[in-house]
């Protein structure tokens, strides 16, 4: 979903990179939390790069990264519904809090209001690492125990993850 007309930033250090200690061991929940990563790291360095060409790809990157964190976010709950996931809701309405923030700052940055770039994207780093490292890494350890457990197979997993993806 990145757009490959971007400007060539490659030389910028990125701002965040992925680790496993962040993977659920679900494969196609970590494959999206990868490309979110690599968005904010898009993001970031549009925002340190003073050009006037960059204003662009800063809001072609922002309206990217908004639609994506949508897509992501319901493909996780309609993931924790079908597993029965017992804190569904509450993680849902964690996405919705950020979901709600972004927008906000979209709004603010599109009215011209004050806007620092540069910190928006770290606190959007941290809020997406703190987040998939505690909040998704519970429902990640929720589906493997159900999976040890045998009230979850790996084929009925795998058939979940196919009817999320793109």
């Amino acid at each position: 979903m990145i757009n490959e007309s971007y400007p060539d930033n490659s030389k910028i250090a990125d701002i965040v990179v992925w680790d496993d200690k962040y993977a659920t061991g679900i494969g196609v929940i970590d494959a999206q939390h990868k490309h979110l990563l690599e968005m904010t790291n898009s993001l970031y360095k549009a925002c340190i790069t003073r050009d006037k060409e960059l204003e662009t790809v800063f809001k072609n990157v922002m309206s990217d990264m908004v639609k994506y964190v949508h897509f992501h976010f319901d493909a996780e709950i309609n993931l924790l519904h079908a597993v029965k996931y017992p804190d569904c809701h509450n993680h849902k309405m964690k996405h919705d809090a950020l979901i709600k923030d972004i927008l906000a700052v979209v709004k603010e940055y599109h009215e011209g209001k004050h806007f620092v770039p540069n910190r928006f994207v770290r606190t959007l780093r941290d809020w997406i690492l703190s987040h998939i490292a505690i909040n998704d890494s519970e429902y990640g350890i929720f589906v493997h125990e159900q999976i040890k457990s045998g009230k979850l197979t790996e084929k009925a997993l795998k058939e979940i993850e196919k009817s999320i993806e793109v």
